[in-house]
């Protein structure tokens, strides 16, 4: 086949040329489908993510309101206390308690936490 400036490509040339092409455009629309998969695992991750956020933001303000309640209950006994010995009592066991109730919300923040982190794991694996 000539074109207009009357050079000739030949055929092996033009072959090559054709399957460099198709070549290229399926190397491309490969590259384009892992870059689709991987910006839908990305997507998934931050949706749990963010989910999971949503519900340890939940956790700790339902914590925080449980405390001040508390704090506001033990300062109400304090106020009618009938002496030091009762005040001391009531103190020892407001601290005790709240001690305890500490230690178990921070254990449930925690456990939300590392359930958050496996679930945004979890939803990067590819699926089988």
């Amino acid at each position: 086949m000539k074109n207009p400036t009357g050079i000739e490509v030949p055929p092996e040339m033009r072959a090559f040329a054709e399957k460099s092409v198709g070549e290229a455009r399926k190397a491309f629309e490969g590259y384009m489908d892992a870059t689709t998969k991987a910006f839908g695992t990305a997507e998934k991750s931050a949706e749990a993510m963010h989910s999971s956020a949503k519900e340890l933001g939940r956790k700790a303000l339902g914590f925080a309101e449980e405390n001040v309640s508390a704090s506001l209950d033990y300062a109400q006994k304090l106020v009618n206390a009938k002496d030091a010995e009762e005040f001391m009592k009531l103190h020892t066991e407001f601290a005790q308690a709240q001690m305890k109730n500490l230690a178990e919300q921070a254990k449930a923040l925690s456990d939300t936490a590392s359930q958050a982190g496996k679930a945004a794991f979890e939803s990067m694996k590819p699926k089988t």
